[in-house]
């Protein structure tokens, strides 16, 4: 008989771990705090301010898959520690950037390290730690990643009442050296040399597809959709990402296995979470303005004030694998769909009037819906498939999530922009004035306490939400939409028993990126 002997230090080594994801946890939130005052002070447009956060997502799911693929090869040790330094070296970066070109490389640059960091850390446990611990430690390092989004707003906006903005940068710097030190004395080294080969192409194709893609949203507003520069990205965004599925539907081993979706199950539980995140990180990019610069709380009142829906994602956190349990995950997903796009409608009613308590009502709902959509169909989606294929899946399914959030950030960002742009009243302003009020609300608080405008003051508040109840009203029908597609297609047989059979650490990790 051979015996395993366990690191007795396995337990000190997951906390370099937790550590690492409580470092991405909290850049999940805490620049959509730090927007409005960025915006401020570096003078950025909605457009440039949709850069800054989809920087970060593009990256990290363009290189989330060969990421993992590096550290199988060359030791997930090494790549961890690695992807802590590009990640601290991005932030420092972002720390010292004087102007919106620089915080959108350094964005860029902490997307790396975190595509890096974030598969990693979950692959190395089954190496530590035996069969009956790892659900422990999973849960632990997915609990620690879903405790840095109520944290990132609260520490942001402390942050930024007590310093520059550049802090919310500076504050991964000491988490992110703690994780390469705990790494470097902690961890072991563990590799896999039969995983396949990175694939350059197909990285190249993902990045510069969904690059063109999320470029081609974000200048529509300003340059117009029938614009050549906006036509011709967004044909190269579909040139390319039809190149990339030919390519890995026909290679023997692909990062991003297409026949998983042959699954039905998977693909429409896929569908189901890509589209509960094209709705969630588009209202966190809408939301934090409003209760900046519309209803004038400060950046610490303002991270504070999204903690409804956090409350929200915590209750269904709770409740959802039991409900999935007794009722199915088709009965399960479709029902907190039902319940987000509730919300987003109730949302879209917000008037300048509301006041925050209706505000924090319908939070508090989208986290319960939130929490009901997504973790089931996370759980199920992996369930559908074959035990052996469970890793090449949960890959596209995070590359899915990621890259819905990054074209919530987009659509839904320039819906605002172009809403609030048209409905703006600048009569009597100044060409140029008019032009800089019409860049985002923020902007144009700036102009109106310049010019002393009260009009103008007005004027920019009604817009502001007028344009976010079309986002929310958008929202609102996505979700509705996708709640039916999921009744309809999601599969039913032995659905109860898949929701029963799912691990609960899943459950936990399904809000990982959220």
């Amino acid at each position: 008989m051979v015996t395993t002997t366990l690191n007795p230090r396995r337990w000190w080594a997951l906390g370099a771990l937790v550590a690492s994801m409580l470092t991405l946890g909290f850049d999940t939130t805490i620049l959509n705090v730090a927007l409005p005052t960025m915006a401020a002070d570096l003078g950025a447009s909605t457009g440039e301010q949709q850069w800054m956060a989809d920087s970060y997502v593009i990256v990290f799911a363009a290189l989330m898959l060969p990421a993992g693929l590096l550290g199988d090869r060359f030791g997930r040790r090494r790549m961890l520690i690695a992807g802590l330094g590009v990640f601290l070296a991005g932030s420092l970066l972002g720390a010292l950037a004087g102007d919106v070109n620089w915080v959108i490389v350094a964005r860029a640059l902490m997307g790396v390290g975190a595509a890096l960091v974030n598969p990693l850390a979950l692959s190395v446990l089954p190496t530590m730690f035996d069969t009956d611990e790892q659900p422990r430690a999973t849960a632990i390092v997915s609990a620690a990643s879903a405790l840095g989004l109520p944290l990132g707003p609260i520490i942001g906006g402390w942050l930024l009442n007590n310093f520059w903005w550049g802090s919310v940068f500076l504050v991964n710097v000491p988490m992110a050296a703690i994780g390469i030190a705990a790494c470097v004395f902690l961890l072991p080294e563990t590799r896999d040399p039969a995983s396949p080969k990175v694939d350059t192409l197909s990285t190249a194709l993902t990045a510069t597809g969904l690059g063109a893609l999320v470029y081609a949203i974000i200048e529509a507003p300003t340059r117009g959709w029938g614009d050549p520069l906006v036509l011709g990205m967004l044909a190269a965004a579909v040139v390319l990402i039809a190149a990339l599925v030919v390519r890995e539907r026909r290679v023997e081993r692909p990062m991003l296995d297409m026949t998983l979706l042959a699954h039905r199950g998977f693909l429409f539980n896929t569908i189901a979470a890509t589209l509960v995140m094209f709705v969630l990180s588009g209202l966190l990019f809408v939301l934090p303005p409003y209760l900046q610069a519309v209803l004038g709380n400060d950046a610490l009142g303002t991270g504070v004030r999204l903690l409804p829906m956090m409350g929200g994602i915590l209750l269904a956190s709770r409740t959802a694998p039991q409900a999935a349990v007794r009722f199915g995950g088709r009965a399960t997903v479709s029902a907190g769909l039902v319940i987000l796009a509730f919300a987003a409608i109730l949302g879209s009613r917000t008037s300048i009037d509301s006041g925050y308590g209706y505000t924090a009502l319908w939070l508090s709902v989208t986290g319960l819906g939130f929490g009901f959509a997504l973790m089931p169909a996370m759980g199920n989606a992996l369930a559908a498939l074959p035990r052996d294929r469970a890793g090449s899946g949960s890959g596209l399914l995070m590359t899915m999530r990621q890259v819905g959030g990054a074209i919530g950030i987009a659509l839904l960002g320039s819906l605002l922009a172009d809403t609030f742009r048209d409905r703006l009243d600048v009569s009597g302003l100044p060409a140029g004035a008019a032009d800089t009020a019409g860049e985002s609300v923020v902007a144009a608080h700036l102009v109106a306490e310049k010019t002393g405008s009260a009009d103008l003051l007005a004027s920019a508040d009604s817009a502001y939400v007028h344009g976010m109840g079309v986002v929310l009203l958008v929202c609102g029908i996505a979700a509705l939409v996708s709640a039916l597609v999921a009744a309809a297609f999601l599969p039913k047989p032995a659905a109860r028993e898949r929701a029963a059979g799912s691990p609960e650490p899943d459950m936990v990790a399904a809000t990982e990126d959220a």
